[in-house]
């Protein structure tokens, strides 16, 4: 008996665990991850514009110095609220209408906060910089997007690929900010913002190019595991663990910076390339990194961004001068592709295709959470005891993933022995 396409079709599907869990396809995983890569440049922008001039504006208009980096934590807050939404969005309607959701928000932030900035309010700035937060939840998630059609061998390359795109976004952000700066005196700043609703706006437009397959979202219950079941498995934990570790520390640090610079002397352009240098070093790995972790393990690989983490705390104590900021900032952003894309890989390697969405929702919202409580606790860190401890954190939490990441690796060696 003839049996229908469409019908031997949705039976493929569920033997696979749904719909939900698009075949293997390198090819499109690879055009996607180059036009997820374009995005992030663009998208990316907006973290770099906000990490530049957020605690700088944040020190004009807060009532109080300590203060200052709250519009940074603010960003940070919506990047943490944003991903759950993100996640629930992109499994209801698709990962592109997610997408798409969080470009719109990104143009509302550049709107906002150059009026804030006419109106000289620190909350408006506040409640900006909090949706742009949103946005940058959303292209967040542009990395385990380029993964999803990805085979295993290639998904590092796809993740690291698409990170790539955000050295671009290393140059789009700051430079914003130095040819923008003074373009309506007296409001320092503001056109800088309306110029980032563009950019934002061009982001959703190539955003449009993005193909992946969706499925029928009935199927999935039938294999999905529940999400307490999968966040018990020591490898997830431990990916969990080392991406707070990589992402966190990086923002704490990150978010002090540029005032800090300021604070010992140095100009808003000597701020605003370091931030430039430090994202540029974020993100050029991208293009090997993927083949380190075919070669060396993603467990070396996240090994050695915890060590370069330290050697970045190192480097920052040693003296305030720029060579230091500026040194401190660029291997602090190398640790951070180190971490964050081995982290990445592995939460990919922790849940099965129809779990993809909830899993990586759930993680991203632990990292960013952990982000937010760093970047509120940064500023008063900074006013109360200075820059040097800021950078002092960096040893114990770097010890504690380690230490877990050492204990994995010796687990599984001992389980498959």
């Amino acid at each position: 008996m003839d049996v229908p396409d469409h019908e031997v079709g949705v039976a493929l599907e569920e033997a696979i665990g749904g719909a939900a869990a698009p075949l293997i396809d390198d090819r499109l995983a690879r055009r996607n991850a180059r036009v997820l890569a374009a995005a992030q440049a663009l998208s990316g922008g907006n973290s770099a514009l906000i990490f530049s001039t957020g605690s700088i504006i944040g020190a004009v208009l807060a009532p109080d110095p300590g203060l200052a980096t709250v519009p940074l934590s603010a960003f940070v807050m919506g990047m943490w609220v944003g991903t759950l939404p993100v996640g629930a969005i992109a499994r209801r309607f698709g990962r592109r209408t997610a997408f798409e959701t969080g470009a719109a928000c990104g143009v509302i932030t550049g709107l906002l906060c150059a009026y804030a900035v006419l109106r000289g309010s620190f909350l408006l700035f506040s409640l900006g910089t909090f949706i742009g937060g949103l946005y940058a939840a959303a292209h967040q998630s542009y990395r385990f997007a380029a993964a999803d059609t990805a085979s295993e061998t290639f998904r590092p390359t796809a993740i690291s690929t698409v990170l790539a795109g955000g050295i671009f976004a290393a140059f789009v952000g700051p430079e914003l900010v130095i040819f923008t700066k003074d373009l309506w005196p007296p409001y320092l700043f503001a056109a800088s913002y309306l110029a980032q609703a563009a950019v934002a706006l061009l982001a959703a437009v190539v955003l449009t190019l993005v193909r992946i397959p969706r499925g029928r979202p009935g199927s999935v219950a039938k294999t999905a595991r529940p999400l307490v079941e999968i966040a018990g498995e020591p490898r997830f934990v431990v990916a969990m663990v080392c991406g707070v570790a990589s992402y966190g520390l990086m923002n704490l640090i990150m978010t002090s910076a540029p005032l800090a610079m300021v604070t010992c002397n140095h100009s808003v352009t000597d701020a605003a390339l370091g931030i430039q240098w430090h994202i540029i070093a974020m993100y050029a790995p991208s293009f090997f990194t993927g083949a380190l972790i075919r070669r060396f393990g993603v467990e070396r690989v996240v090994a050695a961004g915890l060590l370069l983490m330290l050697a970045s705390g190192a480097i920052a104590i040693s003296g305030t001068g720029l060579a230091q900021f500026w040194g401190a900032l660029i291997v602090l952003g190398i640790a951070w592709n180190c971490g964050f894309v081995g982290a990445t890989t592995m939460v990919t390697q922790c849940h099965r295709p129809e779990e993809r969405t909830k899993v990586q929702a759930f993680n991203d919202f632990v990292i960013f959470g952990s982000m937010a409580i760093g970047s509120f606790s940064s500023g008063r860190l900074l006013a109360s005891f200075g820059w040097d401890a800021v950078n002092e954190v960096i040893l114990p939490v770097v010890l504690v993933a380690a230490g877990l990441l050492g204990w994995l690796v010796l687990r599984e060696r001992w389980r498959f022995a």
